[in-house]
């Protein structure tokens, strides 16, 4: 005989596409289902209601069924304690633990539902002092209690509109393409930050080194010294160009006037680097006066944080770059406190990791020339990715215009 487990989920259930998405899973996941209610909204900003009945042919099977759905917002309908079973050993989740989402999540204990303190995938429910935490597979330590198993947990989708309202993001949510009015999209853009930032929440960036290659951190100073720029997470790259285009005004060697390569340029960016090195770190070399202008200027002057990840192939690197990525894991979760907007600009790999760590109710925007970049950041997870596929240089030069009155232009 079949075991089964009654689900249900509430939302924008046909337009959207997610009860599909929910049905096709437990068919792939090697489950059957049964649609035991649906209810439709009669209006557009009406929810739907769907109540499934999910079989599978043993336990191990329908646990990974009732896991996959439950990242669409699918909840077991009967109401139970959840599963706690000890850590093994420190970094060891036990062998069921349930692999967290990108959405709130509440923990049911002693009969009451407990809210996780954040939301983030690919991380396990860690129960201590009657207090549910998420917590990264590399922080568990022996003998806490790991939630396991989808039972005695559910999730709550985002409202439509922390994602993107029909007048603002509505038209963007569509496959990412280059045919887009940029203009528009960039005024809607400008539109949500000035709004997140009336709201008093921050604006997190995500950048790469391509802002300083097409001459764009002009308007990206600009834009941090108007307050529109409250976190930013980088790497090496990054921080190296622009520090080396303000010292030396060159980036990769090049003469960010000319377009051309300049006698040794390719010696300034480690240069660069020894200088920064020699007074400590950046904050130290803008207090010295050796750095004057520039991105991380800008930051450190306007008292902004600063995160820079490091990658086994950076140079230096920079004295502030973390070289343990779980250490810099920890900084970057550190930030996201009150963040209510992410702008990813031309970097893949710190955008997916940045992506990664985001609640879903967090809406982002990236911007990349790639349109991959912003396909595998949706694939992984981050399904409120916003793509904008443009040059880097263009968008920060036009989103500064918006943003900032006085700002002509480089």
């Amino acid at each position: 005989m079949k075991l089964t487990e009654t689900v249900e989920i509430t939302g924008h259930l046909m337009d959207t596409g997610v009860l599909a998405r929910v049905l096709d899973d437990v068919l792939e996941y090697g489950g059957d289902y049964k649609v035991d209610r649906l209810d439709l909204g009669r209006e557009h900003d009406d929810e739907s209601y769907a109540r499934i009945a999910i079989g599978a042919d043993d336990a191990d099977t329908l646990q990974r069924i009732l896991n996959r759905v439950q990242i669409h917002g699918v909840n077991p309908v009967n109401a139970v304690d959840a599963d706690l079973q000890p850590a093994p050993a420190d970094g060891v989740f036990p062998d069921e633990f349930y692999s967290t989402t990108n959405l709130d999540t509440q923990v049911r204990l002693h009969g009451r539902w407990h809210p996780v303190d954040r939301a983030e995938m690919d991380c396990g429910l860690v129960v201590r002092a009657g207090r549910v935490h998420n917590v990264p597979v590399a922080d568990v330590r022996a003998g806490d209690l790991v939630v396991c198993g989808a039972t005695g947990v559910r999730v709550t989708l985002p409202l439509p509109d922390q994602l993107a309202d029909e007048q603002s993001f509505g038209f963007m949510a569509s496959t990412v393409s280059s045919e887009k009015p940029q203009a528009l999209l960039v005024r809607r853009i400008a539109e949500r930050i000035r709004e997140v930032k009336a709201a008093g929440d921050k604006v997190l960036w995500v950048g790469g080194p391509a802002i300083v290659h097409t001459g764009a951190a002009p308007a990206m100073v600009a834009l941090v010294q108007a307050g529109f720029v409250d976190v930013l997470f980088a790497g090496n790259a990054l921080a190296t160009h622009d520090i080396e285009a303000a010292l030396f005004g060159t980036s990769l060697g090049v003469d960010l006037n000319r377009g051309s390569g300049v006698p040794h340029g390719h010696e300034h960016h480690i240069r660069a680097i020894n200088r920064i090195r020699a007074a400590g770190s950046i904050g130290a070399a803008v207090e010295d006066g050796v750095l004057t202008g520039g991105v991380m200027h800008a930051m450190v002057k306007a008292g902004k944080d600063i995160v820079l990840v490091g990658s086994v192939r950076d140079d230096g690197p920079l004295p502030d770059v973390y070289t343990d990525v779980i250490e810099g894991q920890r900084a970057m979760r550190a930030r996201l406190d009150g963040v209510g907007f992410c702008v990813m600009v031309a970097t893949m790999l710190h955008s997916i990791a940045t992506g990664n760590i985001l609640p879903a109710s967090v809406p982002l925007v990236c911007v990349d020339i790639n349109p991959a970049t912003v396909t595998k950041l949706a694939d992984r997870g981050s399904a409120q990715a916003i793509g904008i596929v443009t040059d880097t240089g263009l968008f920060l030069e036009q989103l500064a215009r918006e943003l900032v009155p006085d700002y002509a232009g480089a």
